[in-house]
């Protein structure tokens, strides 16, 4: 799951909701967690965010070795052509490794590498 989806859950928009409530299970990336909790404005916003994680039965995926060695490799090859950022880099790495999909709404950052399987999510304005 990318940091967006969850920016729009905890915004209360519909289609995140139904989005993350039709998982049974879900998994973020420990940058998806680090830059959620960077955004709430409040203890009681963190305290919300963490809870909210627990009963969606989420998992926080740490980064390791081999995720490292992959976001790693994304910069070296797609910083220059595609502009790739070490958050990014992660996220996706985290992804791939894990053989998870990767909801997000900015497919943009994501969409060259190879080996990653988007699943697209789009707000309707």
């Amino acid at each position: 799951m990318d940091t967006d989806v969850l920016i729009w859950y905890s915004r209360g928009h519909q289609k995140a909701i139904d989005v993350i409530h039709s998982l049974d299970r879900f998994s973020l990336s420990i940058v998806t967690y680090i830059e959620i909790i960077q955004g709430v404005r409040n203890k009681k916003e963190l305290k919300t965010f963490k809870k909210a994680l627990g009963i969606l039965n989420a998992q926080v995926i740490q980064i390791d070795e081999l995720i490292s060695t992959k976001a790693m490799f994304y910069i070296e090859q797609y910083a220059l052509s595609h502009t790739m950022e070490l958050a990014d880099a992660l996220i996706g790495a985290s992804a791939v490794i894990k053989q998870l999909p990767l909801i997000t709404g900015n497919e943009k950052y994501y969409k060259h590498l190879p080996e990653i399987e988007i699943q697209k999510f789009q707000i309707e304005t």
